[in-house]
């Protein structure tokens, strides 16, 4: 067991997993202060909180080149620190907005839903040229069928798409390799 302890006590492992677990919760934060601004938390109103995701992926790069690099870190040291956060961030952030919807207010989850049908329908005559009449109702009837379990996923594909190219350039930001001797 204390060898498992270990390879988690690693500072490029270490590092990237405290500041996922501190933007989940800051990204869960931003979720409940829409929620109280009456705003509906669910949707796209809700992608801004990347940059929290952002911001503390910048932080998490210079603070580990600082502390633990002295001065010095790789690309693929950058990669993998971002990476980790966003990902640590969009699975504690989908599991607290599951608990939220599933156990605190499931009408949140409900609104959502029916606020998906509505621009579905709103597009109807758009998207039954496009897809047809069929594969429009298939894609109603996957609303409808929506559980609150799938906002975990859903926030962990999301954030993931989102944060290839950010992430990158944050590497590429931070990377300072030693001078070959």
């Amino acid at each position: 067991m204390n060898t498992f302890f270990e390879y988690f006590n690693k500072p490029l492992l270490k590092v990237p997993l405290l500041f996922g677990l501190l933007t989940g919760v800051l990204a869960f934060f931003y979720f409940l202060g829409l929620y109280l601004l009456n705003v509906s938390p669910l949707g796209n109103v809700r992608t801004p909180d990347f940059g929290i995701h952002i911001i503390l992926v910048c932080y998490a790069c210079w603070h580990y080149r600082k502390k633990y690099g002295q001065g010095w870190m790789h690309l693929w040291e950058g990669l993998t620190i971002g990476y980790v956060i966003n990902m640590t961030a969009a699975f504690v952030t989908g599991w607290l907005i599951y608990l939220f919807v599933s156990y605190i207010d499931p009408q949140v989850f409900q609104n959502y839903l029916q606020e998906m049908q509505d621009l579905l329908l709103s597009k109807k005559t758009e998207l039954v040229e496009q897809i047809g009449e069929e594969e429009f109702g298939v894609l109603l009837n996957k609303v409808k069928e929506n559980q609150p379990s799938t906002l975990i996923t859903d926030e962990i594909s999301k954030k993931f798409m989102l944060g290839i190219i950010p992430i990158l350039l944050i590497s590429l930001f931070f990377r300072r390799q030693q001078p070959q001797r």
